[in-house]
């Protein structure tokens, strides 16, 4: 059997882990839920019900907050805060935020989901400059 791995860690560099297996799909979610999570128009994650996480280190360091009355979870650094894989408690379902991995997921996002929720200021973005580092002047 053919298995991927992936390499991820928070940006204090405390906490790394790996995944071994396949991404089934991997979902830009607009959900009221993640937009406060992340403080911007969407999550990106990846989410598989066979890949396993191994916790290389700084496992002591992950929390998980589970938001009462919901399927909702989000794992993170307590030392730098950024977003950390979660294993779902009901079901064997990984989510993986795609921006905690130092190493390519090998896949585009699948789909954009929860539109419904979505940001009114998150539209027509193509349209915005672009700068390859943060603008001077």
């Amino acid at each position: 059997m053919n298995t991927t791995h992936h390499t991820g860690s928070c940006l204090c560099g405390k906490v790394r882990y790996d995944v071994s297996g396949e991404f089934q799909s991997f979902f830009l979610c607009h959900c009221d839920h993640c937009r406060k999570d992340t403080g911007s128009a969407q999550a990106a994650n990846l989410f598989s019900t066979t890949a396993q996480i191994n916790w290389l280190s700084g496992f002591d360091n992950v929390r998980t907050f589970v938001l009462p009355a919901t399927r909702h979870a989000r794992s993170f650094c307590v030392n730098c805060g950024s977003a950390l894989p979660t294993a779902q408690r009901k079901g064997p379902l990984l989510v993986v935020p795609a921006g905690s991995l130092d190493s390519s997921p090998g896949m585009r996002p699948t789909a954009h989901i929860f539109c419904a929720s979505k940001a009114d200021w998150d539209a027509g973005l193509e349209d915005i400059p672009e700068f390859e580092k943060f603008p001077s002047g």
